[in-house]
């Protein structure tokens, strides 16, 4: 006999989460599949996981949206009843979903993740895990009271890749890690998108340290088979906010607002039509195929120069380790490429590789390899698969750990995401921007007790 299909609700209607999860979970039924790839990484590609699993409900404070999405579905994906934040406990019991998918805004992780565990569901999260160290912390007391689990998708480990670097690493091939330099940048499409979103404000998303570079030190700290110790760093808001370096003038000085502003804006102007970027005073662009009608709302239009923001757009740190290593981290959010340099060196050799587009989404050189730089023999370039939908292939391969049997090279490579790498990956996060405010280094393991 077939086995029953395993009951999921979503928390948050986030572009993410249609493309992530709710496409691949009624397959055939999904239709379009939305936004693939682009300037914010989302993509569904062919999955299809409807055999194995079923959506039974989704929870989100826009409703008009959710309504608007499930039109968009052909009969044959049933009735999904829809509930607002303040009705998921009745969900859990109406609906009586297996797993609990959390893909809403940083801050409201913590609730729904414990609420998941408390009615002894399985609970998928969105990286980051949580939007502070302290829920962070809280969340690893509800799995200790309630031995629950926690999966989060920390998805940049997935891509081939990292997938080969973390190989490479196990095997020896450069010894014990000493170093690692990662220096990453975000274009100024997909950066300048940060800035008219939710995630402007720290209060919803622990700042770009936590929502974004988790993603980039949870890598890190993969890779190399460690936990960060301390954190010492600096950062600043130089390009958006209220006194960003490109934010266009008058002739009496004054800034330049409303509908003159895309026309005289560097941003907007390469944005263009059918970017990331709303028209000034403009509806929000969802990036999927329903639009936002109360998180991002007509009459309280969003601009990159807004007094509203209040997070760093470019940071750097070092970072150590409990066993001696140190990363050299550094990020910008306003590139003319989009990508990094990542470097892992050992005593016995070094790791290099790149990964780089230009504006129009187009590879540029030098994509497809890592070079392995041993110290007493001959260097080596090492052809690594590039390419696929969802953040360069990684996105099928999580969702296959997710909705079916992780294979065995995810069990050898530690491919998921424990409950302690998602926390220390988020209270590394948060001891940047720390760092940052007060000048001092800070300790990691302070910032989760």
């Amino acid at each position: 006999m077939a086995k029953p299909r395993k009951r999921y609700a979503v928390c948050g209607l986030s572009n993410r989460a249609i493309a992530t999860f709710i496409r691949p979970i009624l397959g055939a039924t999904a239709g379009a599949a939305g936004a693939e790839d682009g300037v914010l990484g989302y993509g569904a590609g062919a999955d299809d996981f409807s055999e194995v699993a079923e959506l039974v409900a989704i929870v989100d404070v826009d409703q008009p949206r959710v309504g608007a999405f499930l039109s968009t579905l052909p009969d044959s994906a049933g009735s999904v009843p829809a509930y607002v934040p303040d009705d998921v406990q009745q969900m859990i019991i109406d609906c009586r979903p297996d797993v609990l998918i959390v893909a809403t805004p940083d801050y409201a992780h913590a609730d729904y993740i414990r609420a998941g565990l408390e009615h002894g569901l399985e609970v998928i999260s969105e990286k980051p895990m949580t939007a502070t160290a302290a829920q962070a912390e809280a969340v690893r007391q509800t799995v200790a009271e309630t031995g629950g689990r926690v999966r989060v998708t920390h998805n940049l480990r997935y891509t081939p890749r990292h997938r080969r670097m973390k190989e490479l690493i196990m095997d020896g091939a450069i010894g014990r890690v000493l170093q690692v330099g990662l220096s990453y940048h975000v274009d100024v499409r997909h950066g300048a998108s940060y800035f008219v979103r939710w995630n402007r404000r720290r209060a919803r998303s622990g700042g770009l340290q936590v929502h974004k570079s988790c993603h980039h030190l949870d890598l890190v700290n993969w890779l190399i088979d460690d936990l960060p110790d301390r954190v010492s760093a600096v950062g600043a808001l130089a390009f958006y906010g209220p006194r960003g370096a490109h934010r266009p003038h008058d002739r009496d000085g004054a800034p330049v607002t409303g509908g003159a502003l895309a026309d005289h804006d560097p941003y907007y102007r390469q944005d263009g039509p059918g970017g990331v970027l709303p028209a000034p005073g403009g509806e929000q662009r969802s990036g999927s195929d329903v639009p936002y009608t109360v998180q991002y709302r007509v009459e309280e239009p969003m601009t990159i120069y807004d007094d509203a923001i209040d997070i760093e757009d470019h940071y750097s740190a070092l970072i150590g380790y409990r066993s001696g290593a140190a990363l050299l981290y550094s990020i910008d959010f306003s590139s003319p490429w989009e990508g990094y340099e990542l470097t892992v060196t050992g005593t016995h050799g070094r790791l290099v590789t790149r990964y780089a587009r230009d504006l129009d989404g187009n590879p540029m050189p030098g994509n497809d390899r890592i070079d392995l730089q041993p110290l007493f023999a001959d260097p080596e370039q090492i052809t690594v698969q590039t390419g696929g939908s969802g953040h360069d292939g990684a996105d099928p391969a999580m969702r296959a750990d997710l909705f079916g049997e992780p294979s065995a090279e995810s069990g050898r490579l530690g491919l998921a995401a424990t409950l302690d790498q998602a926390a220390y990956a988020v209270a590394a996060g948060e001891a940047i921007w720390r760092s940052a405010e007060t000048g001092r280094t800070v300790m990691v393991d302070d910032l989760l007790a």
